[in-house]
């Protein structure tokens, strides 16, 4: 499939109910409304197409730009390729999953993601936070950044409470990510918590909850 016949895939699956939800969780045009189930079945038709992927992600399409995350290996992509994603994120669902899938994977994702958690961008920010908590749950604990991790728990202690929302929530994914994953920073991570206390945000029209 080419990229003209996967945007007309995308927009045939699309509809105005699952539209409203995903408004209702942030999400900005353009999209299509397109349920994740049904992005596994365009999926499963152009597995492992690196430059589709990238094409599009390009579109700046909410749907097309979460397909991309399921079809690129972060591997195979630059660092500036990745940097490009984080900027260009469409909505949260994009900066606070498809993006950190996406560098986790990356040899210099943990570099890449300590320089976003700096952006005065709320979504670059975000999708550095989240891409260190997807670090924490996937690389075994004798190669994680430990001594790092550590020094973002204290930081974190300091500065959530006074962060964004949507900031905030993924720092307190990566205390959770760090007490659960990495076995050397569980106690630190369970002692950060409770300094933390209750961590409260926005959640919109939304039945979600932290």
């Amino acid at each position: 499939m080419n990229l003209e016949q996967v945007m007309a895939e995308l927009a045939a699956k699309g509809s105005e109910a699952t539209k409203r939800i995903f408004l209702k969780h942030g999400a900005k045009e353009p999209f299509f409304g397109v349920k994740v189930a049904d992005l596994k079945e365009t999926h499963k038709k152009i597995k492992g197409d690196q430059a589709l992927a990238l094409k599009l992600y390009a579109t700046g399409n909410g749907d097309a730009q979460y397909l991309a995350g399921m079809v690129a290996g972060g591997r195979k992509m630059t660092p500036a390729q990745l940097q490009a994603w984080a900027e260009s994120a469409g909505w949260g669902m994009i900066s606070g999953t498809i993006v950190p899938w996406v560098a986790c994977e990356h040899p210099e994702g943990a570099a890449l993601a300590l320089k976003w958690i700096e952006s005065p961008k709320e979504h670059v920010a975000v999708a550095g936070w989240r891409t260190l908590g997807a670090i924490a749950t996937v690389v075994p604990d004798d190669q994680a950044p430990t001594k790092q991790f550590a020094a973002l728990l204290d930081r974190i202690t300091k500065s959530i409470q006074a962060a964004p929302d949507d900031v905030k929530l993924a720092m307190n994914y990566f205390i959770i990510a760090c007490g659960t994953y990495v076995a050397p920073l569980a106690d630190k991570a369970i002692a950060t918590a409770r300094k933390v206390g209750r961590v409260e945000a926005d959640m919109g029209d939304t039945s979600c909850k932290i």
